[in-house]
């Protein structure tokens, strides 16, 4: 992401001398993309960022998928893997159960209480949606303050902990890449900015506002990273924690974006899913299904047309309103659907004529959409309701 801020103590001059008040060397760290051939940050630490003391395994959180065989549209119930008794001991990074995942991107969900650990994915950035609660979220590079409808967006590697705050139970759902994650590049222009026909621009991100001052000495932080094996885990103890950072600046960090912020596109005519694109990773696309007008032809029809996406899958998380086109499938906030490339699929039975004349809909839903297929993980197998495959036809097998 090509917008530059500036945070805290940094000299005029990069790579030079950056003393504090006693005359003490600072130590510059770069944090960069694609091997210094895409974004970075410069960051300026009181202590040197890489003495460990120790490293030993760290078992992540289960990670195994099973093919999606034989091949059906599923309805996930994410409410059911939480019961109540489970809120306060969990946390939204150990706690995360996997729903479904491929070589390019997990996604995870957890009801979370207490204070994660120190955790830094090496893996890939992550996107995790806030269902409801409010979290403060301390990072390497500041905080950030995040609640019901934000996006919190970590870039690879940058060491963080999440800190539920409020009354409520934090819900979030966490996107995973085997990579970096960008908005798309069609918003932007070739520099970088923002275009005048992006759904939303620079002022509706929201990066660490100051630095982070912690102390503390043999700081252990989680880190997930890969070997030939797979995704794997390292305890990593820090001689000083890591949160050390006098200032930085550059155009890689951690940043919050509200779905509130995200300005629907619509037409005469129903339009395709890339209208609704929020963000984009290597093999998988974010798209926002926002509250909005909807199509305004006199003969239109509102809902989404049936349509076979044969390159991808398309999952669909539903977050609120009232989603006009599963009505009848018994699918409602918290539930996922899994519509697999291959399959048609479309509005439920009696969608399609109801949706005639409606020239508004109240819904909210966070879709990810595959070019390999999905698997499900542990977390989506425990919560599949077996019977949404059935709801078009009305019956299952005899």
């Amino acid at each position: 992401m090509a917008h530059y801020l500036r945070v805290g103590d940094v000299p005029p001059k990069r790579h030079t001398q950056h003393r504090d008040g006693e005359g003490r060397l600072y130590y510059e760290e770069l944090m960069g993309e694609e091997g210094f051939s895409a974004d970075s940050s410069l960051l300026y630490h009181r202590e040197i960022p890489s003495a460990i003391v120790d490293a030993r395994p760290w078992d992540v959180p289960a990670a195994a998928t099973t093919p999606n065989h034989p091949l059906k549209p599923r309805h996930l119930r994410l409410h059911d893997l939480f019961p109540e008794e489970r809120w306060a001991a969990t946390d939204a990074v150990t706690g995360r159960r996997l729903v479904l995942g491929n070589g390019d991107v997990r996604i995870s969900y957890a009801v979370s209480a207490a204070d994660s650990p120190l955790y830094r994915n090496a893996v890939g950035d992550e996107v995790v949606y806030v269902e409801s609660g409010s979290a403060t979220v301390e990072t390497i590079f500041g905080t950030l303050h995040a609640r019901q409808g934000h996006y919190v967006v970590i870039p690879m590697s940058a060491t963080h902990r999440w800190l539920p705050t409020g009354d409520g139970p934090l819900r979030t759902y966490a996107i995973e890449a085997n990579g970096h994650i960008a908005p798309p590049k069609r918003y932007l222009s070739r520099f970088g900015q923002f275009l005048e026909h992006a759904p939303y621009c620079e002022r509706d991100l929201h990066g660490p506002g100051e630095p982070l001052q912690a102390d503390g000495t043999d700081v252990e932080v989680l880190v997930k990273h890969r070997t030939s094996a797979g995704i794997v885990g390292t305890r990593m103890t820090y001689a000083r924690h890591p949160f050390d950072v006098v200032g930085w600046d550059g155009c890689l960090y951690p940043f919050t974006f509200d779905i509130a912020d995200f300005e629907p596109i619509t037409g005469r005519v129903h339009q395709p899913p890339p209208a609704h694109q929020v963000f984009e990773g290597p093999g998988f696309v974010v798209c926002n299904f926002v509250p909005r007008k909807v199509d305004y032809h006199p003969l239109s029809i509102p809902v989404p047309y049936y349509h076979s996406n044969v390159d991808s899958d398309e999952i669909m998380f539903y977050c609120g309103g009232d989603y006009e086109a599963r009505k009848g499938s018994g699918i409602g906030p918290g539930s996922v659907s899994v519509h697999p490339g291959g399959l048609a699929h479309g509005p439920q039975p009696g969608a399609y004529e109801r949706s005639i004349g409606a020239e508004f809909f109240d819904e909210l839903a966070v879709m990810v959409d595959t070019f390999r297929p999905l698997e499900l993980g542990e977390g989506g197998t425990a919560c599949d309701d077996g019977a949404y495959v059935w709801t078009w036809a009305g019956r299952g097998p005899a």
